[in-house]
């Protein structure tokens, strides 16, 4: 298989270039706008907006970078991302925004609006057919594939089921609605915390499979009849329907891939990563620990395996950083973000993403 470009640049700058033009060269060096046609198409950026209390996601200011480049060249932008399937400031499109928009992701800092995907309650899904080994349907967020572009604006770090969390995390598993993540984190049915319900329901009325009773005032799902849809988690009023979270780590990878490929496939895509504040867990975190490296730079391609590959070897060249959990931790792996979490293996997502030919690991990296 050919090699990708991907195209990388520091952070180093000068008294005539700061950081955000800087990122403005990347992505045109890299022919986002030389390959894409943005005239009068709707671009989406998916970003990670960042959990209330992490102080870890990406500043506001480089989105504005890529909003301003897409309008110059006539499309029309917007910010997006999909509710949550766990309880937090994400779980529903009302605390989202509020939660975008706290951490400066609004209108007058962005120069776009944001949407949050699949709705009020993360319910407003499209089916995509993707046929891959694990996922037939991957349920994706409306808004997203409305979308005639999809741009990726991706903070990579690390994360405790996937090793990394970069391009392929950002698109498969945040373009997911709440019903799709509960796809990709389990294969059961979800449950009932019976000392949580408070008997309303919301869940029985919301169910279109009749698998959700009220024996003794209390609901209680049937698992010969859910289908996994995971609507009942979106409409309960006190979070009381939970997942069992018991799919191996390497499927969860794998289904990242599949969800990946349901969101790029058929329509013009380019990713950029900032290897930056990384930190060795997710952003959905409500807190952030110390950077388990230094920062790298910024990264450009059309390929998110590519990418992805890239930024992974950017760092595990660097030297651990002092006083983060890597730096308590045995490095047995000579790979950072397994020594980290070691019951994770991130090759695997971009092996399979790979097989289903959404790219390649080979690259080409250009230094701008």
């Amino acid at each position: 298989m050919t090699p990708s470009n991907v195209y990388f640049t520091t952070f180093r700058t000068t008294f005539h270039e700061n950081l955000l033009q800087k990122l403005e060269r990347l992505v045109k060096k890299a022919g986002m706008l030389d390959q894409i046609d943005f005239s009068n198409k709707y671009a989406a950026i998916k970003i990670h907006f960042g959990e209330p209390g992490n102080l870890a996601y990406l500043r506001p200011n480089y989105s504005r970078v890529l909003v301003d480049l897409i309008k110059k060249n006539g499309g029309k932008p917007f910010l997006t991302d999909c509710n949550t399937l766990y309880v937090g400031g994400r779980k529903n499109a009302l605390d989202h925004l509020d939660s975008a928009y706290m951490n400066g992701y609004n209108p007058f800092a962005t120069g776009c609006h944001v949407l949050i995907a699949d709705g009020l309650k993360g319910t407003d899904d499209v089916l995509v057919p993707v046929d891959g080994e694990y996922v037939k349907e991957a349920k994706i967020g409306r808004a997203i594939m409305d979308a005639d572009i999809f741009i990726s604006l991706n903070h990579f770090k690390g994360h405790e089921s996937t090793g990394f969390g970069g391009a392929l995390k950002n698109i498969g598993m945040g373009c997911g609605s709440r019903a799709g993540k509960m796809e990709m984190h389990n294969a059961t049915s979800p449950f009932i915390l019976q000392d949580q319900c408070i008997g309303c329901h919301a869940c029985e009325r919301d169910c279109a499979h009749g698998a959700i009773s009220f024996p003794e005032k209390k609901a209680f799902i049937d698992e010969s009849k859910c289908v996994g849809c995971g609507r009942c988690i979106g409409v309960c009023p006190v979070d009381a329907v939970a997942n069992h979270c018991d799919e191996s780590n390497d499927i969860l990878n794998k289904k990242i891939a599949e969800y990946t490929l349901a969101v790029l496939k058929g329509r013009p895509h380019f990713h950029v990563s900032l290897v930056v504040d990384v930190s060795p867990y997710c952003d959905c975190h409500a807190e952030n620990d110390v950077p388990i490296v230094p920062n790298v730079g910024m990264f450009a391609s059309f390929d998110p395996v590519a990418l992805d590959m890239a930024c992974a070897d950017a760092v595990n060249r660097q030297p651990v950083m002092a006083g983060s959990v890597l730096s308590e931790r045995e490095h047995c792996h000579h790979d950072h973000f397994t020594d980290v979490h070691p019951e994770t293996n991130w090759m695997v997502a971009l092996e399979h993403a790979e097989k289903l030919g959404i790219g390649t690991r080979e690259y080409n990296l250009i230094t701008i």
